[in-house]
């Protein structure tokens, strides 16, 4: 049974244990490396502050083992929020976690007054933009700081 738990800073022990089942298995896919959450960077403090300035994080669990995480940033001045940190476990994939992840932000974006949520995915990584995709994001623009990234959105409210 698929269970989502959001989380607060008290959570932090098992969004570690997610987050680095996450940079450990696809690194491709985030901006930030296993090797700088590990070592120095894996203090308590930390994993609470990422919690903390990152409203909306989540883990899914399948009879009580986690497979998956997610997260949403604040409202920014379009009135959108950010999807991020995506991730689902490989025994899970293609079994509608990532879809529940993403329905779980969407449904959070409703609740604050989001117009949008956007994200950024690697070219590379057609998986998450078919995922996307099925989801109801459309790409946007390609991100001229970063030529392998796209952006994608998902509108909530019509413009």
């Amino acid at each position: 049974m698929l269970t989502l738990q959001r989380l607060s800073p008290d959570d932090w022990r098992l969004w570690r244990i997610v987050r680095l089942q996450a940079l450990e298995d696809a690194q491709y896919a985030f901006a930030t490396s296993l090797s700088a959450w590990q070592g120095e960077g894996d203090q308590e403090s930390r994993w609470r502050k990422r919690l903390e300035d990152v409203p909306f994080n989540v883990v899914a669990a399948v009879d009580g083992r986690p497979v998956g995480q997610v997260s949403g940033t604040e409202l920014d001045d379009r009135l959108s929020i950010e999807l991020i940190s995506l991730w689902v476990a490989p025994i899970s994939r293609g079994c509608g976690i990532g879809e529940a992840l993403i329905d779980a932000v969407a449904g959070w974006a409703e609740e604050i007054s989001a117009r949008g949520v956007s994200l950024a995915v690697k070219d590379g990584n057609s998986h998450a933009i078919a995922l996307y995709e099925r989801t109801g994001f459309v790409a946007r623009r390609i991100r001229a700081d970063t030529p392998a990234d796209r952006t994608m959105t998902r509108l909530l409210v019509p413009t």
